[in-house]
């Protein structure tokens, strides 16, 4: 039994900071690929930011530079380190992961399990 739990969100002004977590339970596949997702009312889920087993990582163009992903393996948690924040960044973010694959491909993933999100709001 899978469950991811996010964790860190809340409301800045534009500029600031935010670090969000995603604890990990019960995944017990060889490799990963976790991703971070962002969703606008009235908007498509945007991912955000992905991390696999081999420590590759991408970023929408929208948010390269300004985020960063991490994984711990040993506290079994995800990061997003977000700074320089702005309005547009402001959404509901949810983590994810794709159980058995060491790489994640873009487009193609399948994301299986899903934490229930946290709201980040920039003003």
């Amino acid at each position: 039994h899978v469950q991811l739990v996010e964790s860190g969100g809340g409301s800045v002004k534009a500029g600031g900071s935010l670090r969000l977590s995603c604890g990990v339970s019960g995944y017990r596949y060889s490799g990963y690929c976790y991703g971070w997702f962002r969703q606008t009312p009235g908007k498509v889920r945007e991912r955000v930011s992905s991390i696999d087993t081999t420590g590759s990582t991408m970023y929408a163009d929208s948010v390269k530079g300004r985020f960063t992903v991490s994984y711990d393996n040993a506290k079994s948690t995800l990061y997003l380190q977000m700074n320089n924040l702005k309005p547009e960044d402001t959404a509901n973010y949810t983590c994810a992961v794709v159980p058995y694959r060491e790489r994640c491909i873009g487009a193609g993933d399948v994301f299986n399990w899903w934490g229930p999100g946290t709201q980040v709001t920039v003003s």
